[in-house]
């Protein structure tokens, strides 16, 4: 059995001397058979020399170990007169001294793997003091310390107790003498101490130790007890079929596993006698377990456990050999696959390639780019087809893996696929673009009128070409939707872009091709995508154009909008002249200040005022509410918004010039009307529901059914299952004659739920009222307030006119007395005012003397007064020259105690000789 199970591993080489003819023989068919076939207690040859293994034997064969130690000794003193002193030294272990004989040695730590007798393990030393005491016993010719795990502290590594930079914790290497001690393991192994190289020490295991006391603390020296293995009986029947059990697992994993097999052939070269211990050594030495399943094996003594704890790690080891065969078959199975059928593709792709089915990469493409410009070869300009010829001719001589193919075959793309020469027909029905214009927008007459002025331009020329359109104004007036309503109306196709922020001249004339990833500019991404030549770009936020370390994108869109020169309009990446004179260009603004005189000269510019109350009321009971009522789901019979609502909500919370805020507190509106109803068991949905139609109980000869509802069904007095079935028969029984009567009569107990079911219904259609005075629950309170705080304006109280970012507002003026006496003529100013509104109520203050002296001359009140002058709301600041002529009627309404007309607002800037100039603000 012994002899079938070694036979597997018969792959490994071993260097053996010649031993007698047969047994030789065998030898070299299986070197695993001559490793553990001296587990019958034979002992082998290696290198032409008796080698001894460095662990002791046995209590029952000590007579014999001793007399082969002495065999061992003389046929050493016979090969040393005949060889060199070298090839003297190839024994494994030195016969004088004993490693038995130390009994005390240095305590080497082993971080990561128990040292077992007969293997080799390199470590590295960094206390040079360790170091050097290592050295010095190598040179006394007493090579040998022992070798003991570090145990393991709960939550560290096991080569370092906490943070090296820590004071309290240090390496396992910092450790001295009984810190270090408490941290090693009891049992270890004596081991030599074969070379030095640096920091690095190369130790062969011997013999197991265990560590009795300390003798010296720096470097670790331990007295240690050298240990046997408990005697056991070489035939038992337990120990046998152990060791055949871990025999045959070593030989499955040696299958499978190359590592497995460096360590056998080189444990191999090396082993002298070979018995049940060593073999429970080898297979815990090779075996990939946890370290400490490998100390276990070490502290055993007992040659029966020893063997059972190495059987259990061989067989894990085993099966981890099985699952990374398996592993490693299935991926080799998957790789090959995809080799086939690559290969088959391949050879598909030439069987079709010479049957003329197929054609390879390039040409498909070059078929393709073909056709595309094949449709426009017509209308394509000359230039641009002798730029794609060239470049379909250089994409055939390039190779496909190349990075130029791609930039190539990316270029032909983008030439082929512009619409060269397609243009939409243009519509230049006055009339149909008037209507579109009203449908989409309420009001802005004067807008309206200059697009239409626009179109029948465009229709006597019979192209709309030649004007750059620039929309300025507030935001939420519909700048944006009158282009979208534009393009519309003459039939063309609608792009935006916005221009907000940009600050790359790469994003409007594109990028070389040689940069990597580079792309066309906006103009040619917009023609990609509309697939005509003249469509309506719209350039929104032109405005708030960037400025960068790119360049400055508002000169390059001068090429672009000049109508002389975008006829010829070159992008970087298609360095082809493209003609984008039919393209209908419209711009957005809300200031026009920051727009380039360059740029806004090539512009016509069309204001677009705020909208006024009237105008808001109209766009948000036509559109407004319409739309966000049908977005809701709401239907208008289960809602009323009242006009005074209406109003209210715009003169409270919308004052801005456009109607998106507007928009917004209207869905606000209609959300919580929506919560309402749901709340209330309002569903718009339709109602489902299920009517049963069975026989009647005492059927007529019309065949009479009865109307059964779901709570019948569910009714819990019909409990019985088969009255249940018998029921759903019934159901599934009516006949046709019976549903075409007359006579269908309904159940007496169903007449009160009919008459809740009508109540609902109803309760469901009851509307929603939203007036002013419930206004502030839908849309909370007033954000502005009611600008008139006076009835009657009193006297020195006059209304100004203001402009502020909302639109326009009225502003009081309050002029007072604040001492009297001859000579006291002053004025005082508060109120936030800028510089130019102080000089401003000077200027009012000096001409208002000076029409009082020339209306009044005996009214001294002027000369004898010292004024205040305040504008209410002194948390704002304001400023500007135009409260002038405001500011001379308080004073004069103040000195001639006359009061003002209470609805009257006046605004203007005055002069020192008191005429009134147009408004600056």
């Amino acid at each position: 059995m012994l002899r079938a199970a070694a036979a597997a591993a018969a792959a490994f080489p071993a260097r053996f001397a010649a031993v007698p003819a047969v047994a030789a023989a065998e030898e070299m068919r299986s070197p695993l058979l001559r490793v553990f076939g001296s587990l019958r207690g034979g002992r082998s040859s290696v290198m032409g020399r008796r080698a001894r293994f460095c662990s002791s034997s046995s209590g029952s064969d000590s007579e014999a170990a001793a007399a082969a130690a002495a065999e061992a000794k003389a046929e050493d003193a016979v090969a040393a007169e005949g060889e060199a002193e070298g090839k003297a030294s190839s024994a494994i272990v030195s016969t004088n001294p004993r490693p038995e004989d130390f009994l005390s040695v240095i305590a080497l730590p082993l971080p990561h793997r128990p040292l077992f007798p007969g293997f080799y393990m390199p470590i590295y030393v960094k206390d040079q003091k360790l170091l050097q005491a290592l050295i010095e016993n190598r040179k006394r010719s007493a090579p040998y310390a022992g070798a003991f795990l570090v145990k393991d502290e709960e939550g560290t590594d096991p080569s370092i107790v906490a943070s090296p930079d820590s004071s309290d914790n240090k390496t396992i290497d910092s450790l001295k003498g009984k810190e270090l001690l408490k941290r090693l393991h009891e049992v270890g192994t004596l081991a030599q101490i074969t070379s030095i190289q640096g920091d690095q020490v190369v130790l062969l295991g011997h013999r197991r130790l265990r560590i009795t006391e300390m003798v010296e603390e720096d470097p670790l020296t331990v007295k240690v007890d050298h240990l046997k293995e408990n005697t056991y009986n070489k035939d038992d029947d337990v120990i046998k079929a152990t060791s055949f059990e871990v025999i045959s697992t070593l030989r499955e994993v040696l299958k499978t596993s190359s590592l497995w097999k460096d360590h056998v052939q080189t444990y191999i070269q090396h082993v002298g006698d070979f018995n049940y211990p060593r073999l429970a050594d080898f297979g815990a030495a090779i075996s990939g377990a946890n370290k400490l399943l490998c100390q276990e094996v070490l502290e055993e003594l007992d040659v029966d456990k020893r063997l059972k704890l190495t059987l259990e790690l061989v067989k894990k080891d085993m099966e981890i050999s099985k699952l990374q065969q398996a592993i490693a078959k299935a991926i080799e199975e998957k790789i090959s696959g995809d080799q086939r059928r690559y290969l088959l593709n391949e050879q598909l792709k030439a069987i079709k390639k010479e049957l003329g089915l197929e054609t390879d990469d390039k040409t498909a493409l070059s078929e393709k780019f073909r056709e595309r410009i094949e449709a426009k070869k017509d209308k394509c300009p000359p230039h641009v087809l002798q730029v794609i010829e060239e470049e379909l001719t250089k994409l055939q001589l390039l190779e496909a893996s190349s990075s130029e193919f791609n930039v190539t075959r990316n270029y032909l793309d983008w030439l082929t696929v512009l619409p060269w020469g397609n243009y939409s027909n243009e519509n230049f029905d006055v009339h149909h673009a008037q209507q579109i214009l009203d449908e989409d927008h309420y009001g802005l007459s004067d807008v309206k009128e200059r697009i239409l002025e626009f179109i029948a331009v465009g229709k006597l020329r019979g192209t709309s070409q030649g004007k750059i359109i620039c929309l300025s104004g507030p935001p939420g007036v519909g700048k944006t939707s009158i282009g979208r309503s534009i393009a519309r109306a003459l039939n063309r196709q609608f792009y935006r872009f916005s221009v907000g922020g940009l600050a790359d001249v790469a994003e409007i004339k594109g990028h070389r091709r040689t940069y990597v990833g580079a792309m066309p500019g906006k103009m040619v991404q917009c023609l990609k995508s509309v697939g005509t030549a003249n469509p309506l770009v719209l350039i929104d936020e032109i405005d708030k154009l960037g400025r960068g370390h790119s360049g400055d994108p508002a000169s390059a869109l001068l090429e672009l909008l000049d109508p002389e020169q975008n006829i010829n309009f070159l992008d970087h990446y298609l360095d082809v002249p493209i003609d984008l004179s039919k393209v209908l260009f419209v711009c957005t603004a809300n200031v026009i200040d920051t727009i380039p005189n360059p740029l806004l000269d090539r512009m016509e510019i069309i204001s677009i005022a705020g909208y006024i109350t009237d105008e808001k009321m109209h766009i948000a009971r036509d559109y407004l509410e319409k739309n966000t009522r049908e977005a809701c789901g709401i239907k208008p019979e289960q809602v009323e918004v009242t006009d005074a609502a209406l109003l209210a909500l715009i003169e409270n919370y919308c004052r801005e010039a456009g109607v998106r805020n507007l928009q917004k507190q209207i869905e606000k509106i209609y959300r919580k009307i929506a919560l309402q109803l749901v709340r209330q068991g309002v569903s718009n949905e339709p109602a489902l529901e299920a009517v049963i139609v069975t026989p009647s109980v005492e059927p007529t000869d019309g065949g009479s059914a009865t109307i059964v509802k779901d709570e019948e069904l569910n009714d819990p007095a019909v409990k019985d299952p088969e009255e249940a079935k018998e029921l759903s028969l019934k159901e599934t029984l009516v006949t046709e004659p019976a549903l075409s009567t007359d006579t269908l009569s309904t159940p007496e107990g169903n007449k009160d739920t009919d008459g809740v079911k009508e109540e609902a219904v109803d309760k469901a259609v009851k509307k929603v009222l939203i007036d002013s005075s419930n206004l502030d629950d839908f849309v909370g309170k007033p954000v502005f307030h009611a600008e008139r705080i006076y009835e009657q304006t009193p006297v020195g109280v006059v209304m100004g006119l203001a402009w502020t970012s909302m639109g326009g507002s009225t502003l009081y003026i309050e002029t007072t007395k604040v001492e009297e006496g001859e000579g006291k003529g002053a004025l005082v100013m508060t109120g936030q005012l800028g510089d130019v509104m102080k000089e401003s109520a000077q200027i009012a203050h000096t001409v208002s003397r000076a029409i009082l002296r020339d209306r009044e001359p005996d009214n001294q009140f002027f000369a004898n007064s010292k004024l205040h002058l305040h504008v209410p709301a002194g948390a704002t600041p304001k400023d500007g020259p135009s409260a002038g002529c405001t500011m001379i009627t308080s004073m004069l309404s103040l000195a001639m105690g006359k009061p003002a007309r209470k609805d009257l607002a006046m605004t203007g800037e005055v002069t020192l000789t008191g005429r009134i100039l147009p408004i600056g603000g």
